[in-house]
């Protein structure tokens, strides 16, 4: 009863927010807000401009850390705001106000229990940007390397664990009052939510991606990562190489350099496609602000806090759906969301052909550079409701990312799709892949692995087959009660043993192969 009456508390004083920025519409559905809604929008209500996204935006940057956040997260949510709020919501800066130098000053020290002197030989006071979760400021080691030092917000995972228990518990009383809604797994996605905030709250987490997306591009001569400074990091406190370049959305300043645009584009893609579909390990931050062209035009990622990972299962079948809609197979597309059980077995194949067909055609008729898989992607989860598919929260984050590296694509090269630029991965993937050559040797790699298991399996039938004959096959009542059933039902037949024998030995065998 506490809990509730300090989460409705909790929640007037969001509804005042939101209803002084005219966006209460994402509460509106819920018939037990009803009424706080309505004195909110009574009381507190002022006229806004802007689209109903816009002002969602406005209303989250003033609520804070936690609901900049789950706007960025809400922006991959089309099915749930609709299509064109969730694009507003793609443009939510993550920016603050800068807390103090003293306050950046206790936390550094308090976490490596040293003077920051003896930490860095120069520290700029001034923060070079200030987010929602944390700072950045320049420095220097005291070897004369040049690093940035980024320090977590004081403060913040208090105010996170207060929010999200807010969350999780309207995310409950959608699902109890609106079971329509239930199939969009509001509390799953509250939950992925979490997890996501969690690892950005820990600057470890952020630096083990950073090392890791490193390895994966080893070798790489377009695309890398910064060195972390393993010595000067920990939970509240990243050090890592002080990155000089170009800001991608900077196309006048890229050219100004003797630099090609497209061609900066086109690696910017290609490190993309290799993150999601050789790695299977993305960065799901891409906005401009994370990502620089060196002079020498080797593009540069920063800021780790959200990344995602995609299976290779669901690599495979992003990829069949993918080629799907590249050469007009809509059956194929449909098939494949049987396949993967993201549509309910009972749903008509036919009928999800016509909606890949109606969602894919128009998009394709519109000249190259026009076209969005990202967007793509968007409206054919919009399509759920129709076919009762649930969610997929393992591609939210994907299809953020996609967003948000096809807005960067679009003002470098507006004139280029950038996913045509990685047509030469996206054939080599699918061949390797996809392809005949690849279903053989998953063919050779499954009969492999059956025949490394047989050896043991044979052993365990063996042990079985001992503890059948020194012991007798022991079986549930229930079981010998069935088998005196179906006995009864064949005694007029010879036979030279039950008909049930031979299943009830299976089945023997595999509880006894399953137990251990």
């Amino acid at each position: 009863m506490i809990r509730t009456a300090r989460n409705l508390s909790r929640l007037f004083q969001i509804a005042r927010v939101l209803a002084r920025h005219d966006a209460l519409f994402p509460l509106e559905d819920v018939p037990a807000l009803r009424e706080l809604i309505g004195v909110a929008r009574a009381v507190y209500r002022r006229p806004a401009e802007g689209r109903p996204g816009q002002r969602l935006a406005r209303a989250f940057a003033e609520l804070g850390p936690t609901f900049i956040k789950l706007g960025q997260a809400l922006s991959t949510r089309p099915d749930l705001l609709g299509e064109e709020v969730a694009a507003d919501l793609t443009y939510l800066q993550d920016k603050l106000q800068p807390f103090s130098f003293a306050e950046a000053r206790a936390i550094i020290e308090g976490e490596f229990e040293q003077p920051l002197e003896s930490l860095y030989s120069s520290f700029d006071e001034t923060p070079v940007a200030a987010a929602s979760i944390a700072q950045v400021h320049f420095a220097v080691t005291p070897d004369g390397r040049p690093v940035a030092v980024k320090v977590l917000r004081p403060g913040v995972e208090q105010q996170f664990r207060r929010d999200i228990a807010l969350f999780y518990w309207l995310a409950r009383l959608i699902e109890r009052v609106q079971p329509h809604l239930r199939r969009l797994r509001p509390v799953d996605t509250i939950a992925t939510f979490e997890e996501s905030v969690n690892i950005e709250m820990d600057l470890r987490f952020e630096a083990a991606a950073a090392a890791e997306m490193s390895e994966n591009f080893e070798g790489d001569e377009t695309f890398r990562i910064p060195e972390i400074d393993w010595q000067r990091t920990s939970r509240s406190v990243m050090t890592q190489e002080r990155i000089t370049g170009i800001s991608l959305d900077e196309r006048e300043k890229i050219a100004a350099a003797g630099l090609d645009p497209v061609e900066v584009i086109t690696r910017a893609a290609n490190a993309f496609f290799n993150m999601v579909f050789r790695d299977g390990f993305f960065h799901a931050d891409l906005h401009p602000g994370n990502l620089f062209v060196q002079a020498d035009g080797v593009i540069v990622a920063v800021d780790f806090g959200i990344t995602g990972r995609v299976d290779h299962e669901t690599r495979r079948i992003l990829g069949e759906m993918l080629l799907g809609f590249l050469t007009g197979n809509y059956r194929r597309v449909a098939e494949v969301h049987f396949e993967a059980g993201w549509v309910p077995a009972d749903k008509s194949v036919d009928a999800f052909t016509q909606a890949a067909r109606s969602i894919a055609e128009p998009i394709f008729g519109k000249p190259i550079q026009e076209i969005s898989i990202a967007r793509l992607l968007g409206q054919l989860f919009a399509v759920t409701e129709t076919f009762s598919m649930e969610t997929q929260p393992q591609l939210l984050l994907l299809q953020k990312s996609m967003l948000l590296a096809e807005g960067v694509g679009r003002v470098l090269a507006p004139e280029i799709n950038m996913w045509e630029l990685a047509q030469p991965l996206i054939t080599d993937w699918m061949r390797s892949n996809l392809g005949p050559e690849a279903r053989i040797k998953a063919a050779v790699v499954g009969t492999a692995r059956s025949l490394e298991k047989l050896p043991s399996i044979l052993v365990q039938a063996e042990q079985a087959a001992r503890m059948i004959s020194s012991e007798g096959l022991k079986l549930h009542p229930d079981t010998v009660r069935e088998m005196a059933r179906q006995g009864a039902l064949t005694a007029g037949r010879r036979s030279l043993f039950p008909a049930w024998l031979p299943w009830a030995l299976v089945v023997a065998l595999l509880g006894i192969l399953l137990s251990r």
